[in-house]
């Protein structure tokens, strides 16, 4: 979605992977000094790898994809210097970055975050970039599943939420067909290209996964490793 995903001062900026001082104290979970493989045949999500960069670069700056997303950065130093950043994030537990590696392909197409907006992770905001060669095809839901699944199993999040441009149709369709709720327009919050945009802002609350979730995984869920 719009917010939460890139920093674009990562293009010039020196990041090491060092521990956050004053990191608010979150859940203690194995999830923050590596993130988990998940799979459920047709995709795997997966820690991102500085080897991702060249990738992540051609799928996630092309116009059709930065078109309702926040400024990626331009170059693959800048999306290596991203990709430690988000080793960064998830060790401090702030947020969790996976990437969208499809069957048969072995680097990353797109990424799934979620990032805690109280400490603990009780509300957390999620988003998704997905190369646009791969819309249409079923991905993002099999992918966003995994995380869904993710989030309120492993994480403990009462509460995820989602921006979306209104006039973003792809976006809040499906956001919509994953079970979320719109709950209302945030007028003018969403500043792209000079110009403000509505975002409707939707959710998803751990009773709603815990309903729908059997009939998305069955009897089993996601594997994990």
């Amino acid at each position: 979605m719009e917010t939460g995903f890139y920093r674009p001062d990562l293009d010039d900026a020196a990041l090491t992977l060092l521990p956050v001082p004053g990191a608010a104290p979150v859940v203690e979970t194995e999830w923050r000094a590596a993130l988990p493989v998940m799979t459920n045949g047709s995709v795997t999500l997966r820690e991102l790898e500085l080897s991702d960069a060249p990738s992540l670069l051609a799928m996630l700056t092309t116009e059709e994809v930065t078109r309702f997303i926040s400024p990626p950065p331009t170059t693959i130093e800048g999306f290596e210097r991203f990709i430690l950043w988000t080793h960064q994030q998830r060790a401090a537990g702030k947020a969790v970055i996976f990437g969208v590696v499809p069957h048969g392909i072995s680097s990353a197409v797109g990424l799934l975050q979620i990032r805690s907006l109280e400490p603990g992770f009780g509300t957390a905001e999620w988003g998704f970039a997905l190369g646009s060669p791969f819309w249409g095809t079923g991905l993002f839901v099999e992918s966003a599943r995994l995380v869904l699944e993710f989030a309120f199993t492993t994480t403990g999040i009462h509460r995820l939420e989602a921006r979306a441009a209104v006039q973003n149709g792809r976006g809040n369709g499906a956001l919509r067909k994953l079970g979320a709720v719109r709950e209302g327009v945030l007028r003018a919050s969403f500043l792209r290209h000079g110009h403000y945009h509505d975002q409707a802002l939707w959710s998803i609350l751990d009773t709603d996964w815990a309903r729908a979730r059997t009939g998305f995984f069955g009897a089993t869920a996601a594997i994990v490793h």
